[in-house]
This record gives C-alpha cells, sequence and structure tokens, in this order.
C-alpha cells in the first residue's frame, strides 16, 4: 500500500528522492507553497502527510505554514513534516512554533526518511482506533450489566467510573498535549472545532469542557453561547484555554460566566488543579 504525500518546497533535491528513491512507498505529488496552491491540493489529492522540503526559506512562506497547518488540522488532520538541515528546521520552528509534527534533519538517508514518516502515519492511524475503542468502552460502560476491565460503572464500595472531559482546540498538537496530561486520571475526547463539540455532545456526555477561547470560524465564546442554549448542555462546566494575556479580552471571555481559565502553555499541574476544584464544586452544587 502506497501513501499519498504532499510535497513542497525549495529543495528539490529530497523532492525528487520521494518520487525516484522512495516511490514504491508513497504516491506524491507537488506544489507551490502558496497557501491556495497547498490548500487546493489537499482538496483534490487528499495527501495523507504534507512535507515542506526546506532550503533557506523565506520567513513569508514559513509564517504562511502555520496557516496551512491550521487548515490541515481543521479538514483532514494531515500531518505536517519538514526535512533539512539542523539550521533550517529550528529556524522554521522558531518561526512557526509548534507547526510541524516530525523534524527531520539533514544529513539523514532516504530509508529513514522513509521508516520515520511511515511509522509517524501508523503511529496516528493507531491512535485513532485507540481513540474510538476508548469512546465505544465509554458507550458500553453506560449500559446496565456490561463492564470493562479495570472500568466499573459501579465498583464495590460505591466508587463511579472516571469523569469525562471534552477539550475543544484548532491546534491538533494542543490537544495531544493536553490529552497526555489528562489520560492518566480522566476520560478524554478531543474536538478540533465548535462544530464537533456540539455534534459531539448530541450523543455522548461530558463532565466539563475545555475551551479554546482563539478559534477561527466560530470563536470560543460563540462556541460557549451555543452551548449554553442546549438543554443537554447548558450546565456543563466550562474552563477556557487561551494565549491571550490582554485582560480585556479575558474579561470579555468572563462576561458568559465560564468556571475559569488557563493561559496557555498550559502547565500540567495547573490544568489538573483546576478540573479537580471545578467538578468538586459541581458535585456540591455551588
Amino acid at each position: 500500500m502506497k501513501y499519498k504525500i504532499l510535497l513542497t518546497g525549495k529543495n528539490e533535491s529530497i523532492i525528487d528522492d520521494f518520487f525516484v528513491q522512495m516511490d514504491e512507498a508513497f504516491e506524491a505529488m507537488t506544489t507551490s507553497p502558496r497557501y491556495e496552491d497547498v490548500i487546493r491540493h489537499v482538496t483534490c489529492f487528499a495527501p495523507e502527510v504534507f512535507v515542506y522540503c526546506l532550503s533557506n526559506e523565506s520567513r513569508d512562506d514559513i509564517i504562511q505554514m502555520v496557516s496551512v497547518k491550521s487548515k490541515l488540522d481543521r479538514i483532514s488532520q494531515v500531518p505536517m513534516v519538514i526535512i533539512g538541515t539542523q539550521e533550517d528546521c529550528e529556524e522554521f520552528e522558531a518561526i512557526a512554533v509548534n507547526t510541524a509534527d516530525l523534524a527531520l534533519h539533514r544529513p539523514v538517508s532516504v530509508s529513514t526518511i522513509q521508516e520515520k514518516i511511515i511509522r509517524l502515519l501508523k503511529e496516528r492511524r493507531f491512535q485513532e482506533a485507540v481513540d474510538v475503542q476508548g469512546t465505544q468502552a465509554a458507550e458500553r460502560a453506560s449500559v446496565p450489566g456490561i463492564r470493562e476491565s479495570g472500568r466499573h460503572p459501579a465498583q464495590a464500595g460505591g466508587s463511579s467510573q472516571r469523569r469525562h472531559v471534552l477539550v475543544v482546540d484548532d491546534n491538533t498538537m494542543m490537544l495531544k498535549t493536553i490529552k497526555d496530561h489528562l489520560q492518566g486520571q480522566y476520560d478524554v475526547a478531543t474536538a478540533i472545532n465548535g462544530k464537533a463539540a456540539l455534534k459531539f455532545l448530541m450523543k455522548k456526555k461530558t463532565d466539563l469542557i475545555l475551551l479554546d477561547y482563539e478559534m477561527p470560524g466560530e470563536n470560543g465564546v460563540a462556541v460557549m453561547e451555543k452551548l449554553r442554549s442546549i438543554n443537554g448542555a447548558k450546565d456543563i462546566p466550562i474552563v477556557f484555554i487561551t494565549g491571550v494575556t490582554d485582560m480585556n479580552k479575558i474579561k470579555e471571555a468572563l462576561v458568559l460566566k465560564p468556571q475559569g481559565y488557563l493561559l496557555k502553555p498550559i502547565d500540567r499541574d495547573k490544568l489538573l488543579e483546576k478540573i479537580a476544584r471545578v467538578l468538586d464544586k459541581t458535585e456540591a452544587g455551588e
């Protein structure tokens, strides 16, 4: 089976390697680094991975990749890989922070490039399968008489199943980070925008929502207003997560009376402390 790969960047030698030396593993297509071209090719070609082959790329082109990655995450969850010298990769990551899912530094062999990209894709598929199984297990656990290993609706002594948290953020790296922080103590579902979150809540339940304040399209405030208008979701506690430090914007977010907010980058201890406090207050009816 070949993986579909979309290539761009000024390093033509790397691009040639994909067509000549890695053609058995990848079905490759090239595009210009222009935002419109990349998105058009993503829509038509439906790649499984997007690779940026670096060679003294301009700052403007690198900045544009942030918008490209955001769009990739929203429409198809396509990972971004960068390949170049260590200097090129470090410059990219300094400008486009947390944009690349994988960085490969040259000199690196063709076999290593192929191996690491395929491993990335397999790991993502595995994680998607685990997420689906986790959701199905949670649904089964809610049905009387069905029990999961280590996950009982009600165990001896009256303890209940783990609490559930829904994380809404358009940045997949942020979703992964928060999920890693929480999954040891909570069941976690993720959504890349408000529409996906609302669709989730039409079928399933959650105990708390972590909601990104700044998202393209509908921002966190707009999503929260919709949540508050839905009977099944209006009482779910909401905590904003935001990179905004402008107090006026924070006050704007607090007008809707969320149960709090956390600033990015997210500190794991503060995150766990905030969630525990909010859930304790909700349980106590405060």
